[in-house]
């Protein structure tokens, strides 16, 4: 059932008000991506952003970490207004850039080694979550020797080992193959089971966000404004077979706009 999205959360985690972003294109006119959104996230909520290709969910994302800034409007993480990236922000991308020249160890410890973390520390941790997201017995294998979505693992543990409060994923899963892109939804469920974080997850994938969210959040075509919010009650782990999924699917699916 789809609700009103600005409401206000007492105790949310991030707080977006009004936000407008325009960029300038080539020929000097004002280009208008996010129309007044305004959002609120809880605390170690799984919310998904949804909606069709370019329509301004990366750009919502970039806001978010500080990447990028709003033209109006502001974000709170935690009571503290956005002006930069920061660590409190983990960011995972559909291309992940790890160091090629680093071994899996050195890429996931690397967050806490540039932090000054004594070296046994952080490689307690960082085995942690290398064996947290599957990657035991790889600690020494370079990038150029891992699949795909080994290197979204590690990519996943490296965010994750920087111990963010919030951890954003723009379409993580969006290069790999069909079967691959099904079992990381799988771990990255299982992941963040155990390892609870407030995510903001980028899709365009119905299935991949019924499967992840809590809650839904459908954005329009851009400019990007927000459509409807679904608060998703299906138990976990989730079935792609079961009733309410397929009829949530096609409900959500039925309101999206057609990509322009």
């Amino acid at each position: 059932m789809s609700v009103e999205c600005k409401r206000q959360v007492k105790d949310s985690v991030i707080s977006c008000s009004h936000i407008n972003k325009s960029f300038i294109n080539l020929h000097g006119e004002e280009h208008l991506v996010i129309d007044d959104i305004s959002l609120e996230v809880e605390n170690n909520e799984f919310l998904v952003l949804f909606g069709p290709g370019q329509c301004g969910k990366t750009t919502m994302i970039n806001i978010i970490s500080g990447l990028d800034l709003p033209s109006e409007g502001e974000v709170i993480v935690n009571g503290k207004k956005v002006t930069a990236p920061g660590p409190d922000r983990g960011v995972v991308y559909q291309t992940i850039s790890l160091f090629p020249w680093l071994t899996t160890m050195g890429n996931v410890e690397y967050g806490p080694k540039i932090r000054g973390i004594k070296k046994q520390e952080r490689r307690e941790k960082a085995q942690y979550y290398i064996d947290l997201v599957g990657l035991k017995g790889f600690e020494n294998a370079f990038p150029v020797k891992l699949s795909g979505g080994m290197k979204q693992r590690v990519g996943i543990a490296r965010a994750y080992c920087n111990e963010p409060e919030v951890l954003l994923m723009d379409e993580p899963f969006g290069a790999l193959d069909a079967q691959t892109r099904y079992l990381m939804q799988e771990e990255l469920e299982k992941i963040w089971q155990k390892e609870k974080r407030t995510v903001i997850f980028v899709t365009n994938n119905i299935e991949e966000a019924l499967y992840l969210a809590d809650r839904i959040v459908v954005m329009s075509n851009c400019p990007a404004h927000i459509k409807a919010e679904y608060k998703i009650d299906l138990p976990r782990p989730r079935s792609y077979v079961d009733p309410e999924f397929l009829r949530l699917r096609k409900e959500i699916t039925g309101i999206v706009d057609v990509t322009k």
